[in-house]
């Protein structure tokens, strides 16, 4: 699900003034070289366009800002990751996927002078495929993303960073609202490569995985089995886009939909959401080992297990506030149970690393199940 400034791609919009108003309106940055954001905002097939005078140069400088400001941001907030998480990380973050969504919520397209009616059509069949997604595709969807989309947020970024004086931290502070939700360690947890967890899942158990891949007109068709029997087939345009819709088919058909309880921003809800109103029901019985009144670091773990013996939704965590530079950075963390129709969220207390702000969230969220009424 998209937010209100989704819109399918207009007419060019010939009054390149009117687009730099409207992107710095949206950036809450108001640019000291406008011509910057003029050529970010140009595309090659415009006849007045030259190889200096488009948003190219700029997208490969914003693809370097982007590529650094994601890499701090994460090395600041998971101080005990590794190398190869922090890599996963950042390539979520900075992926074509990934940016090409964020021009869609944004409405970047629209501002963008272009002479492509192909492009136009290609970009309003991705807009319309992104609007019917049931959750946020960190991998990709069902149709590839136009990287046309991702090249204009680049284009973008590259303009700030540039204005700014190659200052990331200045850059970072504008752009990182509009990159939300940022995908944390915790969501590519509980959301994992497809094809990856099928080949892993099925190796686990002893069994053989093969993806078939046939041609049939325009489309690619990817079928999966195993030890030789048929699972699932999925079609795309592109092939790696194919392969990744029949993965999660297998997946889904194997063992389960690793989606399901996947809880992010921008997805539809229908459940009720309350912070700390619990419903007067008969009291709860804590059946976990737990001193509540001294904070633990194994509070989020028996808020796991309290989640899983009384058959609730996994706790979910989100950060709601970051304060300080990147060397001094604090935290404060949200966590989300779902007990039955209600959605219970509480916020915990501000710390300087993000496991210390789960898990004081955790503490929160557990004080609070203790002290109230559930049925």
């Amino acid at each position: 699900m998209m937010t209100e400034a989704n819109r399918l791609p207009a007419e060019e919009i010939t009054n390149t003034a009117t687009s730099v108003t409207a992107v710095e309106e949206l950036l809450k940055y108001r640019f000291k070289n406008t011509k910057l954001l003029e050529e970010a905002l140009t595309h090659t097939s415009c006849n007045s366009s030259s190889a200096s005078n488009n948003y190219q140069r700029l997208a490969f400088v914003g693809d370097a800002a982007l590529g650094l400001a994601i890499s701090s941001y994460f090395f600041s907030v998971y101080p005990d990751v590794d190398c190869g998480k922090l890599t996963d990380l950042r390539a979520a973050n900075v992926s074509t996927e990934k940016l090409a969504r964020v021009a869609v919520r944004h409405g970047l397209y629209n501002y963008l002078r272009r002479n492509s009616p192909i492009l136009d059509e290609k970009v309003k069949e991705f807009v319309i495929t992104v609007q019917q997604e049931a959750e946020m595709e960190f991998y990709g969807g069902v149709m590839k993303a136009p990287k046309i989309l991702a090249d204009i947020v680049e284009s973008v970024m590259g303009a700030v960073y540039v204005d700014c004086g190659f200052d990331v931290n200045a850059f970072w502070l504008i752009f990182r609202g509009l990159l939300e939700p940022i995908i944390m360690l915790h969501m590519l947890k509980e959301q994992p490569q497809p094809v990856t967890m099928l080949f892993g899942l099925c190796k686990k158990d002893g069994k053989q995985v093969e993806v078939e891949h046939r041609k049939e007109g325009d489309k690619n068709i990817a079928s999966v089995y195993v030890d030789g029997q048929f699972i699932a087939s999925a079609s795309s345009e592109h092939k790696e886009n194919a392969k990744l819709q029949v993965a999660k088919a297998a997946l889904k058909e194997l063992f389960y939909d690793p989606y399901d309880e996947m809880d992010v921003e921008f997805v539809p809800s229908q459940k009720k959401k309350t912070n700390v109103e619990f419903a007067p029901f008969q009291k709860i019985k804590m059946d976990v080992e737990f001193d509540p009144t001294k904070e633990s670091e194994e509070a989020k773990q028996r808020l796991n297990e309290l989640c899983g013996r009384k058959k609730w939704s996994k706790p979910s965590y989100r950060i709601e506030k970051e304060i300080g530079p990147a060397h001094n950075r604090s935290f404060t963390c949200s966590v989300q149970v779902s007990i039955g129709e209600n959605m219970f969220s509480v916020m915990g207390d501000e710390k300087s690393r993000v496991k210390d702000a789960e898990n004081s969230a955790a503490l929160a969220m557990i004080q609070g199940l203790q002290e109230s009424k559930v049925s």
